[in-house]
């Protein structure tokens, strides 16, 4: 079957976002469709201009990729999800989207999509790994289904080796990734979209009256979520946290 992948980054410079298009290349080869997607920028306009490299890169990819919405997690069978490390954790413009996506989580409506992770920072031990273990915390939460990279393919140690992710040490002058790693980010595009395929595929009588009854439990749940809501006192978004 044709499955649906939506690769979703944030990128300031250029590095992650050069890794969601080679993930989303290899997804392609793989016969599915994608959509790329970045989400919005939220940095102070003051940060951005005094960043050459970040003002270029904003300005180069904002007439061609879109920015997410709710729609492109909605239409996926599988999810690709990059980040710059921030302090050994994902971007706070990432964070910024997931957080909108609740009401897709009380709903039901991530589950059981396939999830894989990608990532980018200055230095080969300053957060990677950690930052990818935190993005997949969301896929928990989400009941999405993970598809590391593991160390299935040479691919993955050309690039350093990270089973988590493709992940790329950019230096302290910012480079781009290299070959192997865009080359390793394409090998995980393309698993992602063979294990959704397979995931998708699998179908049996079982199964089917399974997914049918989890169905209508989330409609159930939705509903009466919205119903909570629709009669709950308001409060503060700071209270409600």
């Amino acid at each position: 079957m044709t499955v649906n992948i939506t690769v979703v980054y944030y990128s300031a410079t250029g590095n992650v976002y050069a890794l969601a298009e080679a993930l989303a290349d290899g997804a392609q080869s793989e016969g599915a469709q994608v959509r790329l997607r970045r989400v919005a920028e939220s940095a102070p306009a003051s940060a951005i201009a005094a960043n050459p490299a970040w003002t270029a890169h904003r300005q180069r990819v904002s007439a061609y990729v879109p920015e997410v919405s709710h729609d492109d997690l909605l239409w996926a069978h599988g999810l690709a999800f990059g980040t710059p490390v921030r302090f050994g954790n994902i971007a706070s413009q990432l964070k910024q989207f997931l957080d909108t996506c609740g009401g897709l989580w009380a709903a039901g409506q991530l589950a059981d999509k396939t999830f894989t992770g990608f990532v980018s920072g200055q230095s080969r031990h300053g957060g990677q790994e950690s930052t990818l273990l935190a993005l997949y915390n969301s896929a928990y939460h989400m009941g999405a289904i993970l598809v590391p990279p593991g160390y299935t393919d040479d691919a993955v140690h050309g690039a350093g080796g990270n089973p988590y992710g493709t992940s790329h040490p950019s230096g302290p002058d910012g480079l781009l990734p290299p070959q192997a790693t865009l080359h390793a980010a394409r090998y995980q595009g393309g698993r992602l979209a063979q294990l959704t395929a397979r995931v998708h595929s699998f179908t049996t009588r079982a199964t089917a009256a399974f997914t049918g009854s989890q169905d209508q439990g989330r409609a159930q749940a939705a509903a009466e979520a919205g119903a909570s809501r629709a009669t709950a006192t308001p409060v503060s978004a700071a209270a409600a946290c």
